[in-house]
This record gives structure tokens, sequence and C-alpha cells, in this order.
């Protein structure tokens, strides 16, 4: 049984290897791999978002043994690595406690203990499906991509005080739009003929007004450490949508001065933005109807009629050949299964009708061939 002095430092070592990870992000590449992070865990905290990036970059997806089964029915791999996440430890304040910290509330964090989870590819059983997987897919379609810079563009001129307007790109003087904090206004260049960099500009425009608008605290940031800030918040945010931005480019953070407290207060700014604007494409592409994932066959296959089954068995088969995401494809083949077993035993069925109805007809011998035995 380990000490409180063996955990206490445990504990030490997963903050400060958290920490050296973070301070190696002054390459970009490096810098790529922690916004990838980002957006996979943007509702978990800015502590447990550097704890999962330290130990494991490539995690996408987390949850405790039990959790995994009861939840996704999937089981932990045999010899996994656990990652480890602060959860907060929250009990009840005495009056003489709550004098001490001077607050009313009757329940506060009064620490941490760390609890092991497991990233998905640890893991084996059901496939695990989100609404992400199908907004990638839907918005590999050019207009769907057009709908959701509309959509977000409309969102922030009728639902925001900012107002969001369009020119030809050739007034732009080679950028692709610019926010102007004295108007609070986004600038867009209208005609630039890539939809997914034209959305990413409008997500690199809004984090500047977020970040670095009048009335910012961060409006004083040197123009690098703004560009940075801004172009991480629209990388995490169409990583989010699932569109491939690897061609773009993404500034350094080596502008960052290499000191712990500056770069998690400059991480911990990305974060807040970039929560924001996924919560809000979040909300979009849900009244767009791009996170709803094709419908599944009805559970009681029975009550189809023969038209709808053949219609959902081919339409199963399109989508097996069309997609690219093995998870998906797995599922799909799932379901392509049971409509299958469903044709089939109604085929049995009918041919069983048909002969006794029939019995004219001579049935074929079920005992094997004599002529092939040795």
């Amino acid at each position: 049984m380990p000490s409180k002095a063996d955990v206490k430092a445990w504990k030490a070592q997963l903050v400060a290897q958290a920490e050296q990870q973070i301070l190696k992000l002054t390459d970009s590449d490096q810098f790529k791999k922690y916004l990838n992070t980002l957006a996979k865990f943007h509702h978990y905290s800015a502590r447990n978002i550097d704890l999962i990036y330290a130990q494991n970059p490539q995690a996408t997806q987390v949850a405790g043994f039990k959790q995994w089964q009861t939840d996704f029915n999937r089981t932990v791999n045999k010899g996994a690595k656990s990652i480890r996440i602060a959860a907060p430890i929250i009990k009840k304040l005495t009056p003489a406690n709550q004098k001490r910290l001077d607050t009313t509330d009757e329940r506060a964090i009064v620490g941490y203990r760390y609890l092991p989870v497991f990233d998905v590819a640890q893991t084996s059983g059901e496939p695990v499906l989100s609404a992400k997987d199908f907004v990638k897919e839907n918005l590999a379609d050019h207009q769907n991509v057009t709908s959701l810079y509309n959509a977000f563009k409309d969102y922030l001129n009728q639902q925001t005080d900012l107002k969001v307007s369009e020119v030809p790109l050739a007034s732009l003087n080679g950028a692709k739009g610019y926010f102007q904090p004295s108007t609070n206004e986004i600038v867009i260049g209208g005609d630039e003929p890539d939809n997914a960099l034209k959305l990413k500009t409008l997500y690199h425009e809004y984090a500047h007004s977020q970040l670095h608008g009048l009335k910012s605290a961060f409006k004083d940031r040197p123009r690098a450490y703004q560009e940075t800030q801004a172009e991480a918040v629209a990388y995490v945010a169409m990583q989010n949508i699932g569109v491939d931005t690897s061609n773009y480019s993404l500034g350094y953070v080596a502008t960052w001065a290499k000191d712990k407290a500056v770069i998690h207060s400059a991480l911990s700014e990305i974060q807040q933005v970039s929560n924001k604007v996924i919560e809000l494409s979040d909300g979009l592409t849900k009244q767009l109807g791009l996170q709803e994932a094709p419908k599944e066959p009805a559970h009681d296959l029975k009550k189809l009629s023969a038209y709808d089954l053949n219609k959902s068995y081919q339409g199963l088969q399109q989508q097996v050949q069309q997609t690219t995401n093995s998870q998906q494809k797995a599922q799909f083949k799932n379901q392509l299964h049971e409509i299958h077993e469903e044709i089939s035993e109604r085929t049995q069925k009918q041919l069983q009708a048909f002969a006794k109805q029939n019995p004219e007809i001579k049935q074929p011998d079920s005992r094997p061939d004599q002529s092939l035995r040795c």
C-alpha cells in the first residue's frame, strides 16, 4: 500500500510530466498534436487536456474501465496502460471552513484524485460512433460547408454585436479576411473558391474578435501571439467538424516566452474560445441536419415491407462502399447482415409455402449423393 507521500509524489509527477509536454509546444507539429487533443476533449478542463495529451497524444475518446463495458459494450484490452485524469473531491463545508474560505457555498472542491481512464484504441468490442463521424462525411460535400459558413455568418450578424460582411479578395491585399476592433466588424473575402478555407477564415477572425477586441483583456498581446491564438482556435474548430486543414499554415508558438505561466495562460485562452466556437458549430450543424446519422434499420425488421427491406439493404450496401470510417463501415455491415438474415428467412418461408401448395413439384433429395462416397 503506497504511503501518502508516495501518492503525493506520484500526482506531482503526473502534473510535472504534463507541464513538460506543454513546454515543448514551441514546435509546430507538437502544437498541432496538442490542438488535436483539444478538439477531441474540448469538454474537459485544461488540466485534464494537459494530462491526456502528456500521457497519450493520440487519444481520441477516454472512459473508465466499467464505463466502457456498461455504456459502450467494449472491454479494455489486457495489459493496457491507463491514462490518469484529475477528478475534483467535493465536500460539504462546515461553518468554520466557510468562514476561513470567505464563502457561503455549502460545498467546495477540497482537492483532486487521479482516476484511471482508457482510450478507445485500448479497447475492443462494438463500434463507437459519434455525431462527428457523420458531420465529417456530410461536410465533405461542397454545399454543406457553404451552408455551415452562411449559418455561422448569419448567427454572428443576427445574434451578436459583431458585423460580418464580404468584399472581393482583390481588395484585401493578399489576406483572406480581417477583424476591425474599432468597428467590431469581420470582413471576409467573399469570392474565395475554397469553401473550407473560407469557413476557417471566419473562425479565425471570430477568434480575434473574442480574444483581441477593444474590451478584451488580451488585446495588447504581440501580433504574432494573437495570430497564433486565432489560427489555433480555427484549427480546433475545423478539426471538431472533421474538415481536414492540414494543408493550411499554422503559426508557430516559438514567439511565446518559454514560461509555464505564459504558455498555460495562452492555451487556456485558446481553450475558452475554442469551446465557444465548438458549441456554436455543433448547434448550427444540428440545425442544418448535418449531425443526423443515417437512419438505422427498424429494430423490428419483420414489420418492414419487402420493398422497404430491399431498399434499406441497397442503401446500406452503398454506405458500406462509400464510407471511409472503419467504425461506420463495421456498423453498416452489421446492419446489412441483420437485413440479409431477415430476407433469407422470408425467402425460405416463401419457398416452403410454395412447395406445400405445389406437391407435384419434386423436391431435391437432401441426402448426400451416394456416388460421391469413397
